[in-house]
């Protein structure tokens, strides 16, 4: 069954992560994703490790599902086709300093004129607009200054970066819904237009409970460790082999009883200074090593499973290893086997998006520089086999 974006046609100038993550999950949702990449260059992730038997897995992680092409933007010839390529998409996504396509001459403006009803993604780290908008950002940078970084961690101690890319990959899903915006909107006015996406703005965005925080109480956050700011317990705890989380959100206050119960803290569950989560919050630096004693004293399957039983919200922090092994994770589809021509099948994350009548999902790896160049051009611009070998002359392609 076709995805539900079977029609949709990407022209992909991205690289490295942001951007790639944005067309891929398109791909996965059954658009038609164009890869251009710089003949003999190519997408730089290509060359990032760990490899499998030469290959990168890093650079197939993030860009499964498309149709691979080279094409030289900086030359005469390799605008042309770029341009007739744009004449029949849909979208246009890059993640290039701002001003470089602008610099080839083809930034929207030039675009909209041969694709009035084109949509334009740009990412970027700050914007196309602003005092900042010509600065580098890679993910580190955009965390630090978002201030991320200054509310990850544990109390007292350094800046921590989260273990994942989340600079990049909440600008990669926030480009998602622009794209898919803009698409909904041009079934009423038949126009494309830009969907401007910086990097800073997404981090910003996801702060939305820091800055309310601060702006209702004039206290800057600063690092809890994996505790929640309004509410406690939420957090892992350490057990006897491990560790564990406890979630206990506020106004179900029948949970805390409960909580002690089990932990044998039933000296805890009438004082009025652990009331209410938000109440807990305030004097968590008094209730905290009275349960972290407790929980150190079993397994945390045996936690798990006294807890469970009691409806209260917990679970195991696992090691990614275990998570490759979840019966829910496996249950639910999320690592998937893609056949690969050399490698014969390559473990994948599939998308979380679960559709009941048009699924989509990772069917395809990613292509070699160049794989599918002379199919596009036969296959989108009509080219013959005589034109396309010109262009390879040409080094165009």
């Amino acid at each position: 069954m076709p995805g539900p974006l079977n029609g949709i046609v990407v022209i992909d100038l991205t690289h490295v992560l942001a951007g790639p993550f944005a067309s891929m999950v398109l791909a996965d949702l059954g658009a038609q994703v164009i890869k251009v990449e710089q003949p003999e260059i190519g997408d730089r992730s290509r060359a990032s490790g760990p490899f499998i038997d030469g290959e990168s897995s890093y650079f197939m992680s993030i860009n499964r599902g498309k149709l691979g092409i080279t094409l030289d933007l900086s030359k005469p010839r390799g605008k042309e086709i770029f341009l007739q390529m744009v004449a029949k998409a849909d979208v246009v996504i890059e993640n290039l300093v701002p001003g470089a396509m602008k610099r080839l001459g083809l930034d929207y403006p030039v675009l909209s004129e041969h694709n009035p009803g084109i949509i334009y993604a740009a990412i970027s780290g700050f914007g196309q607009s602003g005092p900042y908008s010509n600065k580098a950002a890679l993910d580190v940078i955009v965390q630090g200054m978002a201030g991320v970084l200054s509310i990850t961690g544990e109390p007292g101690g350094p800046p921590i970066r989260p273990g994942v890319s989340q600079g990049d990959i909440t600008a990669g899903l926030f480009s998602i819904i622009g794209i898919l915006a803009a698409l909904q909107e041009r079934n009423r006015s038949g126009l494309g237009q830009m969907v401007d996406i910086a990097m800073l703005d997404c981090q910003v965005s996801i702060l939305e409970n820091a800055f309310t925080r601060y702006f209702a109480t004039g206290d800057v956050p600063k690092p809890l460790g994996t505790r929640h700011p309004v509410t406690a317990p939420f957090q892992a705890f350490q057990t006897s082999d491990g560790y564990m989380t406890i979630a206990l959100a506020d106004g179900r206050k029948e949970k805390w009883p409960l909580l002690c119960s089990a932990l044998d803290l039933i000296d805890l569950i009438d004082d009025p200074r652990f009331d209410d989560g938000w109440v807990r919050s305030q004097n968590w630096s008094i209730a905290e090593p009275i349960l972290a004693e407790a929980l150190r004293k079993k397994t945390t399957q045996e936690w798990l499973t006294e807890l469970e039983a009691l409806g209260i919200p917990c679970g195991p922090v696992n090691t990614i290893d275990k998570v490759a092994k979840d019966p829910q994770v496996l249950h639910r589809g999320m690592i998937k086997d893609i056949p690969h021509p050399r490698l014969g099948k390559v473990k994948m994350i599939d998308t979380p998006v679960k559709l009941s009548r048009t699924p989509g999902g990772a069917e395809r790896p990613s292509p070699d520089l160049g794989e599918h160049t002379a199919q596009v051009l036969r296959d989108m611009l009509g080219l013959d086999e005589r034109e396309i070998a010109t262009l390879r002359e040409e080094e165009v392609i």
